[in-house]
């Protein structure tokens, strides 16, 4: 049957399917009294007033939007969600005044994580993993990029790998799947890191390309981590295999990793607080999306965001996710992040959800089927209790989700996770 959204106060489409900068990122396509027509599980047709009459069926599903927001399904491009275990112990070590990398040093950080994630057998794994997706699902998210990083051994990678798999099918939020082996130097292997980057690069990469276990691969490029010809070897194994490539990048500090971005013609590169304006040119002129983390900025208290403004300006693709993880963002909230990217970053609302939408799919090589409300796109749409754009951006700490709809199906009724949805 057809399912018509009508009377939508504010209708934001952020049409096109292709990656927006600069003064594109203000056009987010918004129709005012608009409605969209869902077939299957797809986009049949948008538009403003009565039209959705036309396609009116006996068993029509009909939803009212008056006084609502509707935008495209939220896409978190870059999450951590696949973890066992927290990490609050580390609070107030940080309000004590460690960073980051002095906790990674004293055994903590991601190498606590990956002594739970090595601990925790595939179900417990799998069904912590599912509950932080059916919260994400609950905040507007359709889509999420995961990436493995907390096994750093062959076993609890591919464990980690195939939770994604398995969720995939079983969730209605799509996965699209990295392998970030090259997170940290596990325990075993701190005195031969030269060790672990062959593991990664002759064991792990040929069998997760055989297997078709990631789309993606990952690597923190970032001083005390990998290096940048660390890096630049073991992203070089994964094109050879056939993976596409994503990259931490200068989170602390400039060391090279944005432009290391650009030279392998990175789908995307992440973090960026520390990337230097050589850097953003070099992200421009490849095309690089700038997959950008405020929340992580929040949450360290770095008491500085990325470049967001200077990069726009730059013409860099820039996009929003929340970096979801135990250590440094312990959130699956989007609408929450859209806080960060406005107060910290000073981002304007259309592009905050131009970010989070259509460059957040490019992010992923998902353009043409998600990020925008269009013909023949998939019906992944997200419905909010917010009069208008500005007003969801300006009225922060409360879920605004009414409705989520995914592939055609609604999965979030009045914010509540719907039969059959919840588990």
């Amino acid at each position: 049957m057809n399912t018509i959204i009508k009377n939508i106060d504010c209708l934001v489409t952020c049409r096109g399917s292709h990656k927006k900068v600069k003064e594109q990122m203000m056009d987010a396509g918004i129709i005012e009294n608009g409605y969209i027509v869902v077939k299957e599980n797809l986009i049949k047709h948008v538009g403003c007033g009565e039209g959705y009459k036309n396609f009116l069926e006996q068993d029509s599903l009909i939803i009212d939007g008056r006084g609502k927001t509707v935008t495209p399904g939220l896409i978190d491009s870059h999450t951590h969600v696949v973890y066992s275990g927290s990490r609050e112990n580390e609070l107030s070590l940080k309000l004590k005044g460690a960073n980051y990398i002095d906790i990674l040093k004293a055994g903590g950080g991601i190498l606590s994580t990956v002594k739970k994630t090595r601990e925790a057998s595939f179900e417990k794994l799998l069904l912590e993993t599912r509950r932080r997706l059916d919260l994400m699902l609950l905040h507007g998210t359709t889509t999420v990029e995961s990436k493995s990083g907390y096994g750093l051994n062959f076993e609890d990678e591919i464990k980690s790998l195939k939770v994604n798999k398995e969720l995939n099918k079983i969730h209605p939020i799509d996965i699209v799947s990295t392998y970030m082996g090259a997170h940290a130097v596990p325990e075993e292997y701190k005195d031969c890191r030269t060790e672990y980057i062959d593991f990664i690069i002759h064991k792990v990469i040929p069998y997760i390309s055989e297997n078709s276990m990631a789309e993606f691969i990952d690597c923190f490029c970032e001083e005390g981590v990998f290096s940048i010809e660390e890096s630049r070897q073991i992203l070089r194994a994964g094109i050879n295999n056939g993976l596409k490539v994503k990259l931490h990048a200068d989170e602390i500090k400039p060391i090279g990793g944005a432009e290391l971005a650009a030279e392998l013609n990175a789908v995307s590169a992440e973090h960026l607080v520390g990337a230097s304006e050589q850097g953003m040119k070099a992200l421009a002129e490849k095309g690089v999306v700038a997959v950008l983390l405020p929340a992580t900025s929040f949450y360290l208290m770095l008491n500085k965001f990325a470049k967001a403004r200077l990069m726009i300006d730059s013409g860099v693709p820039v996009a929003l996710a929340t970096d979801c993880n135990p250590g440094t963002s312990p959130t699956e909230s989007l609408q929450t992040l859209m806080t960060f990217a406005c107060f910290g970053m000073k981002l304007l609302p259309e592009e905050i959800i131009n970010a989070m939408t259509i460059n957040a799919a490019c992010a992923i090589n998902r353009e043409e089927e998600i990020g925008s409300i269009e013909v023949g796109k998939k019906a992944d749409i997200a419905m909010f209790n917010s009069i208008n754009l500005d007003y969801l951006v300006y009225h922060f700490g409360t879920n605004a989700i009414h409705t989520v709809i995914k592939n055609g199906r609604v999965v979030v009724g009045n914010g509540i996770l719907a039969e059959g949805c919840a588990f």
